[in-house]
């Protein structure tokens, strides 16, 4: 068995914007793995927010003892985008091995589109109206916001620009308790269906105490199992990401536990191309939410792409993986 590493960026379509900065470019790590006849691939996007480099998920890969195979991987890395990465190729390679898709590796039912959410970045209230507009065609928005005092006036303009489209507000953790407690009840009148993250994840214990008028979404309090229970009675959904529970995996696990404990699913992604959303697809099967628009995001993507339709983000081809 042999693992490489290797570097990409893709360019994006426009300057992505979130609360902590912008970016023009998706900075990807994909995986090969070879058992010297079959590969298989995945794809991570490490995130400064969680102390994760390219250079650092790279030298844990690269110090990988091997052979390795996924319940093994499991126990050498902790969650996060190196155990993603190389626990989604490994999926890809049995599937290749085996000449099976991995959903019935999984025992999963066959996968069909989910609908998707389509993110817009931050800024300004008279930008986010106009990206609004010309969006208003998609059955879901998320937008993104940064916990300024002109984050009710992007509410109105983006709600202006699109007014019979679904709307989802993540607020990246950039909300003081007091800040969601006044906007929560706007976001009620504006039609909003969720709010992700509104507080930072060390302070989330304020909304232990607070009305939830409408579903608040843990996304980045909520990793892998480990961090389940101490999202209880503060949030009602839960967001799923490869890059943070590390791995398909986990991920199915988690999706389990959390429905288990009665908790809402949403599935998201980082800004990454279509092979780190395809495994994603398979996790947001049934999802009450999903927020897999990397690839709409992007100039450019994989040879063999994820097709989007009106249906959805479609399961992946066996080209591009599983």
């Amino acid at each position: 068995m042999r693992i490489e590493v290797t570097e990409a960026a893709f360019e994006l379509a426009e300057a992505f914007v979130i609360s902590r900065g912008a970016r023009t470019h998706a900075k990807v790590l994909t995986v090969t793995v070879t058992d010297g006849l079959h590969s298989g691939r995945g794809e991570c996007v490490p995130y400064a927010r969680y102390g994760e480099t390219m250079e650092s998920v790279t030298a844990l890969i690269k110090g990988l003892p091997l052979p390795l195979g996924r319940a093994r991987l499991q126990t050498l890395l902790p969650a996060g985008a190196a155990r993603n990465a190389v626990d989604c190729a490994l999926w890809d390679l049995e599937a290749k091995q085996t000449g099976k898709r991995v959903w019935q590796l999984a025992g999963l039912p066959e996968p069909k589109p989910e609908i998707t959410a389509f993110t817009l970045s931050l800024g300004t209230p008279e930008s986010m109206q106009a990206a609004a507009a010309k969006n208003a065609f998609r059955p879901l928005l998320k937008i993104k916001l940064g916990g300024g005092e002109e984050d009710l006036a992007r509410l109105r303009a983006v709600r202006a620009g699109a007014p019979d489209t679904d709307i989802i507000v993540d607020a990246n953790e950039g909300w003081t308790p007091e800040l969601y407690a006044s906007l929560a009840p706007v976001l009620l009148d504006l039609g909003v269906k969720l709010v992700e993250q509104p507080l930072p994840a060390g302070a989330d214990d304020a909304l232990l105490d607070m009305d939830r008028p409408l579903p608040v979404c843990a996304d980045e309090s909520a990793h892998d199992r480990s961090t389940l229970d101490a999202l209880r009675g503060k949030y009602d959904v839960v967001n799923i990401k490869l890059d943070k529970t590390g791995g398909l995996t986990e991920a199915l696990a988690l999706k389990q536990a959390a429905l288990d404990a009665g908790f809402g699913v949403m599935v998201g992604c980082m800004v990454g191309t279509s092979l780190a959303m395809a495994p994603a697809v398979l996790v947001a099967q049934g999802a009450d939410f999903t927020d897999l628009d990397g690839p709409l995001l992007l100039a450019e993507d994989r040879a063999t792409p994820l097709y989007y339709d009106n249906a959805g983000a479609h399961p992946p081809s066996a080209e591009l993986w599983g």
